[in-house]
């Protein structure tokens, strides 16, 4: 049995509620109701969970879901080692195990064959079959199942089934206001809230561009990466090139565009 508290959260993590999100997710865990949370990349969603876990004084398991990761990833396996043959628990049966919020992130990255294995979880039987070990686990009282995509990339191929989606409550996140992302900015980096201002300025100037030739817009994470340059000494254009502009696209006309607006608003 792992031990629970290497997965509790013990020091508060930085979160600047939005609008009732926070009391919405208590509600969903008190009912231990399964939640899905979509929104773009580097909006929060991460963060906002693992804040949920602090305050709730849960442990959290984190799985970064990926296209090769098999349903034996999830629930585990049998490995051989030098006295036979042994079963790992996966993290999914570790957290049902223990009572732990199971954080599933960009499920849609996921093969769909893959995520089935958590449907007896999401319903009220509540339970995880290791077809391979014979076994049948009964969740814990504590345990809760998230998931977290970005409906902004999902395709006919990269999309979650109706079947699964139905078994979720949702949140939906967006970035957040001007003002509120300044203070973010700030406090997370410890800028100036000016700099921080004018971060966020040239981020609206990005949004507005998505799918005008940007598949996403400059995230929240992204600001705090240019801030951080920026406080670290970096003149603020270069330092805004290097982490709002490179990252998210290679073509010529946007990059240029987007090096305009940097130069308007640090110019």
């Amino acid at each position: 049995m792992s031990d629970m508290n290497q997965y509790l959260i013990t020091d508060e993590p930085f979160y600047a509620s939005q609008a009732d999100e926070v009391m919405l997710y208590e509600a969903a865990y008190a009912e231990r109701l399964p939640i899905m949370i979509k929104g773009p990349t580097g909006s929060g969603k991460s963060r906002f969970i693992e804040y949920m876990a602090w305050k709730l004084k849960k442990p959290l398991i984190t799985v970064a879901c990926n296209e090769d990761m098999t349903a034996s990833d999830l629930v585990g396996r049998y490995l051989l080692d030098a006295d036979g043959t042994r079963w790992i628990d996966g993290p999914l049966t570790v957290a049902a195990r223990i009572g732990a919020i199971c954080y599933l992130d960009e499920i849609v990255e996921a093969r769909q064959d893959t995520t089935v294995v958590i449907h007896p979880l999401t319903d009220h039987r509540r339970t995880l079959p290791l077809d391979k070990k014979g076994e049948l686990v009964h969740a814990h009282t504590d345990f809760q199942l998230v998931i977290s995509y970005n409906p902004g990339y999902q395709s006919l191929m990269k999309d979650l089934k109706q079947s699964t989606k139905q078994r979720f409550s949702g949140l939906d996140f967006e970035y957040p206001e001007a003002e509120l992302e300044t203070g973010i900015v700030a406090t997370e980096t410890g800028c100036d809230k000016e700099i921080a201002a004018k971060l966020v300025q040239i981020a609206h100037a990005a949004r507005n561009l998505k799918g005008h030739g940007l598949d996403e817009g400059i995230s929240t994470r992204l600001l705090v990466y240019g801030a951080r340059l920026i406080k670290g000494g970096i003149d603020p254009v270069p330092a805004c090139r290097m982490a709002l502009v490179a990252p998210i696209t290679d073509d010529s006309d946007i990059r240029e565009t987007l090096h305009h607006a940097i130069d308007a608003v640090f110019g």
